[in-house]
């Protein structure tokens, strides 16, 4: 068969022919935990505590640490610093006396020390191998006993019970199951790299993004200086939770203010160019949208949109027509989040109209403005959650002005310094700003 009837994938089939020796699943009595229920007020969460990497944009992320006996992926584009990120935090580790175990099934022992010495990363306490057989791994992991564990990567792992290459789905899907059950059961956390595909997501089953505590994305262009580290699963955190890191020489560094990173290279007085908070996780960050609109010359009106969401720019354009009388159809529309970040909550959507507005009247957003606000489809401005943060962000960054829903400045308290202006219409908005 060449597609899947499942996923509709071509040439995603692979042959597993079943082995005869016992399941690798069967533990042994002695490898069991328990053999029976234990009362859920009864469990022992005396030595659960979280082990900090010593990195506080990864610590964000992760929840505020690494959990005993946890499973974590992490996926990204090749050569973005996936591992140069892991032997960072292994060192970070290292620092704090704990022993770490990195086993890469692509780079050579030799090789690992060509970048640690790069990286300025090399202590007694980080323990390398090279090896891609799970069952060699995990006689390691015993034998070692190391109190975190790094896999790099898990499609280069092989299991000689399955016949099917590595990095086929059945070996990815039983290299993971392994190494799972001995995470749980020992309490050794665990950090997997993954491959990802030419559409980004991470490659193998989808069972594999099931099966793990956590899943980790590290964004970014290779030829830009910054990363974001993105939490899209995390059972013992918040999700949507982004750590800012910068590429430089002697590796990654961490970004503790990125607000100021964003809006660093922010032209003043450019027609297109406003500037919104959005929230990523716990943490307000001060993003600049940048908006171009150009008369067509012939067929259909462009869209072109970066960081933003495609279909609610095309929204927000139809209610700008609609409301405004502002012939968007006969226009293309090119949008950007200036910094390579991807903003997708509807809080921005005023920075959005008025991104679009500035260009086509061609008229600047008046310094020191910052606008916030989600937008209906007959034009009405709705309410935003977590104001209070954004503020003390909006503040912090040094601007002076401020355009809320009317609805969240009744209910809000004023901070001093700044002045609060309250919009009900995607056209009082307009009017107040141009």
């Amino acid at each position: 068969m060449g597609k899947c009837p499942d996923c509709n994938l071509w040439d995603t089939f692979s042959e597993e022919v079943a082995s005869s020796s016992p399941s690798s699943y069967n533990a042994s009595s002695k490898d069991t935990v328990s053999a029976a229920p234990t009362p859920l007020d009864s469990v022992d969460m005396e030595h659960d505590e979280r082990i900090s990497v010593g990195i506080g944009e990864f610590d964000r992320v992760l929840g505020g640490g690494i959990v005993s006996g946890s499973m974590i992926l992490i996926g990204g584009d090749p050569g973005i610093g996936k591992s140069t990120l892991m032997l960072q935090a292994l060192y970070g580790l290292a620092q704090n006396g704990i022993k770490t175990l990195y086993i890469s099934g692509e780079e050579s022992v030799k090789q690992i020390r060509m970048r640690s010495l790069r990286l300025d990363a090399v202590s007694a306490d980080i323990l390398v191998a090279s090896e891609v057989d799970v069952e060699t791994i995990l006689h390691m992991v015993k034998k070692t006993d190391p109190d975190v564990l790094v896999i790099d990567s898990i499609q280069t792992l092989y299991n000689s019970d399955l016949s099917s290459a590595p990095g086929s789905v059945g070996q990815v899907r039983e290299s993971a199951m392994r190494l799972m059950l001995m995470s749980k059961r020992s309490g050794v956390p665990t950090f997997l790299i993954g491959h990802v595909t030419k559409e980004g997501a991470i490659a193998g089953p989808r069972l594999l993004e099931h099966m793990v505590d956590t899943v980790l994305y590290f964004e970014g262009d290779r030829s830009h200086m910054f990363r974001i580290l993105r939490a899209v699963k995390n059972r013992f955190g918040s999700t949507n939770e982004i750590g800012v890191f910068e590429m430089k020489e002697k590796g990654l560094a961490e970004v503790p203010n990125p607000s100021s990173v964003f809006l660093s290279e922010r032209p003043f007085f450019a027609p297109g160019s406003v500037v919104t908070a959005c929230m990523e996780g716990t943490r307000p960050i001060l993003v600049e949208i940048q908006a171009l609109t150009s008369s067509m010359s012939f067929g259909a009106p462009r869209r072109t949109i970066l960081g933003l969401d495609h279909n609610r720019v095309a929204l927000l354009a139809a209610v700008m027509e609609k409301k405004l009388g502002m012939h968007l159809m006969g226009h293309d529309i090119f949008m950007n989040v200036a910094g390579g970040v991807k903003v997708d909550e509807p809080s921005v959507d005023m920075g959005i109209v008025s991104g679009i507005a500035s260009s086509f009247l061609d008229k600047p957003v008046p310094e020191g403005h910052v606008v916030m606000g989600e937008v209906g489809l007959t034009g009405e401005v709705r309410a935003i959650a977590h104001v209070e943060p954004r503020m003390v962000e909006i503040q912090k960054m040094g601007f002076t002005t401020c355009l809320l829903p009317e609805s969240n400045v009744s209910r809000m308290s004023r901070p001093d310094g700044m002045t609060i202006i309250g919009i009900r219409t995607v056209s009082e908005a307009v009017e107040r700003l141009f």
